[in-house]
Formats: C-alpha cells, structure tokens, sequence
C-alpha cells in the first residue's frame, strides 16, 4: 500500500524548471505554491524568438 504524501511545496522561479518541478511534485499529490519575482512565468524562454533543436516558436 502506498502512502499520498502530506504538506505543500512552495517552487520559487517560475522557469522552465520551476513550473516542471511545480507540475511533477503535483502529479505526486502534494499542494503546490509557484512563486516568482515578475507578473508572469516562464523565465528566459519567453524572451526567445526559437527554440533548439527545433526550431520551433517558443511564443
């Protein structure tokens, strides 16, 4: 038998990585808090035109 996990999880930077984190540690089942220091999330990857390897638009 597989105990849920109790407790929150504050994820500070709202990257990539963060909102990965944010998303993975959600699916586990605890309550997650992403928190930033702008008004919207996504880190660099908002500022770039494509992306590697792809060269796909990253907006």
């Amino acid at each position: 038998m597989t105990e849920k996990p109790i407790g929150s999880v504050l994820v500070i930077g709202g990257g990539i990585s963060g909102m990965q984190s944010a998303i993975d540690l959600a699916e586990s089942g605890f309550y997650v808090y992403l928190a930033d220091q702008s008004a919207s999330i996504g880190g660099m990857m908002s500022k770039l035109n494509k992306t590697f390897p792809t060269n796909d638009c990253a907006m």
